[in-house]
């Protein structure tokens, strides 16, 4: 390469850094940063030893000499993002940089309705449809996914998680096929995909709670081990103790006070607490008001307002207006 750009610069400089000292810079690193650097690493995975030399001359960090090429890839940068923001944070960095790298053989079925997709997969194998799933946004994907009827719902899902990286010759023939049969047209040229359980809870995350009960129990019956995965990853209304007050009170902001009333018929105590703590006085007394008034309610309704809080939790989750520690990440002191 004749010239890098800073950014790039900065992905030859990271690749090369001990990998202890090199999460430590990511962890100061803006999220943005994180991924222009990321994408960099990615791109840069056959990197010439006269570049490399360059790139840390630049930095001031080595002497004239010789240096072997640096290692690049989606699994160095996969790692260095883990080990700095954790798995989940980790894992929609990469989602956003892969997206942004490719396009997708299925853009043609962006402007295609949910019902319509359903319709043109129909017949065709669980492992067909979880490809063209998989390179679907995932609310569109969650779209797609109520749409189809047990057991393939089921089927599919399971596919999805279980599903490895798929070809770029797969992946086309499965895109001629649908865009014949649904007259559209395509935009892009095919990538790859992968799926795996993540994809998979982040579609289940944007179904209604109808569907995502009846698949994690479908999912229960088949593989109980895929479904406690999907499942510890996945916030419940039980989750929210582990919300720190800051980020409660943000949640609790966009909550009608009827919702909030029906979620905490028969709530743990725990759950109530943080809830009741970090609403003001003039709320809490609306809300025991509420309480009474809608006197006793049928356990769908409770579920429905649970799901209501939690989908708006994921919500300010994905946008990074709270934060939701998981069980597999380190607090941090100072």
């Amino acid at each position: 390469m004749s010239t890098l750009t800073g950014t790039q610069t900065a992905a030859v400089v990271m690749m090369n850094l001990d990998r202890t000292l090199a999460v430590e810079v990511m962890k100061h690193l803006s999220e943005e940063d994180a991924e222009g650097i990321a994408a960099e690493i990615i791109r840069l995975r056959h990197l010439d030893a006269e570049t490399t030399t360059r790139a840390l001359s630049d930095f001031h960090r080595i002497l004239q000499g010789h240096l072997p090429p640096a290692r690049g890839g989606r699994d160095i940068a996969a790692g260095l993002l883990e080990a700095s923001f954790g798995t989940e944070r980790a894992a929609g960095v990469l989602t956003k940089v892969s997206s942004a790298m490719t396009g997708s053989s299925f853009d043609f079925l962006l402007s295609v309705e949910p019902a319509q997709i359903a319709s043109v997969v129909d017949g065709e194998l669980p492992q067909t449809i979880a490809l063209v799933v998989a390179h679907l946004p995932v609310e569109r994907a969650a779209a797609v996914l109520a749409e189809l009827s047990d057991p393939v719902r089921t089927d599919v899902a399971h596919a999805i998680a279980t599903m490895g990286t798929a070809s770029q010759d797969a992946v086309a023939i499965v895109a001629e096929t649908l865009r014949a049969r649904s007259g559209a047209f395509a935009t892009r040229d095919a990538p790859e995909t992968l799926g795996g359980v993540q994809p998979l809870v982040d579609i289940i995350n944007r179904s209604d709670a109808t569907v995502e009960k009846a698949l994690l129990a479908n999912l229960e019956a088949r593989d109980s081990v895929l479904a406690e995965d999907i499942r510890s990853r996945m916030f419940t209304f039980a989750d929210l103790v582990v919300l720190e007050d800051r980020d409660a009170q943000r949640v609790l902001r966009g909550i009608e006070i009827r919702i909030l009333a029906l979620a905490l018929k028969g709530a743990p105590p725990a759950v109530a607490s943080v809830i009741r703590r970090n609403m003001s006085e003039r709320n809490r007394d609306t809300l025991d008001e509420e309480s009474q008034a809608i006197g006793a309610v049928r356990i769908s309704q409770v579920e429905e307002a649970r799901a209501e809080i939690v989908r708006i939790i994921r919500a300010l989750e994905a946008v990074g207006d709270i934060r939701v520690q998981r069980g597999d990440e380190e607090e941090y002191v100072s």
